[in-house]
């Protein structure tokens, strides 16, 4: 019977264990500095403030646009996804249906502008959402649902039967 010197039975690290233990690591990390922690821990400590976020909806092809409007009113509040990510659910505090409207030049340089007499033929949403919801004021703006959200930002908002892409057209801190 042969024996093993003691040298020979020490643990050497192989490339799969050092995966293994970076793999950890970087769970460990996600974690601590997950999105839903980070946000759990601003509103704890009083970090968020209650923001306004309005949301233009223009030519989304609807059979009954103000149905739609009315559903989402009575609703009272949307889901958001910003860039993709979702945010969650925000309070609906306002729907502002808006007025598609042409232009013409005139031969003697006047502009005249009048409703879009398409609106009757095509029905499209047009609309602005007035949303409510928690974000904290950072350097670079506001951050929105873990998201540093600016004018002209593309967002998607979605209520019980509609998802719609709009883009935000105004932000604001709500003061108390």
């Amino acid at each position: 019977m042969t024996t093993v010197p003691d040298q020979d039975r020490t643990r050497r690290w192989s490339l799969l264990d050092l995966a293994a233990g970076a793999a950890v690591v970087a769970a460990v990390f996600g974690v601590i500095w997950s999105p839903k922690l980070s946000g759990a821990v601003a509103r704890a400590t009083g970090a968020t403030v209650p923001v306004r976020v309005l949301v233009d909806v223009r030519g989304v092809p609807v059979q009954n646009p103000q149905a739609l409007l009315e559903a989402a009113r009575q609703e009272g509040k949307l889901s958001i996804v910003i860039r993709n990510q979702p945010h969650g659910t925000v309070k609906i505090t306002a729907i502002e249906p808006l007025q598609r409207r042409l232009a013409a030049v005139q031969p003697d340089g006047r502009v005249v502008t009048a409703p879009d007499p398409n609106k009757e033929f095509f029905s499209t949403l047009d609309a602005r959402f007035q949303l409510e919801g928690q974000g904290r004021k950072v350097d670079g703006g506001i951050v929105f649902g873990n998201q540093n959200l600016k004018v002209g930002a593309p967002v998607e908002i979605e209520g019980a039967g509609f998802r719609v892409g709009g883009s935000v057209t105004g932000i604001q801190l709500i003061k108390g």
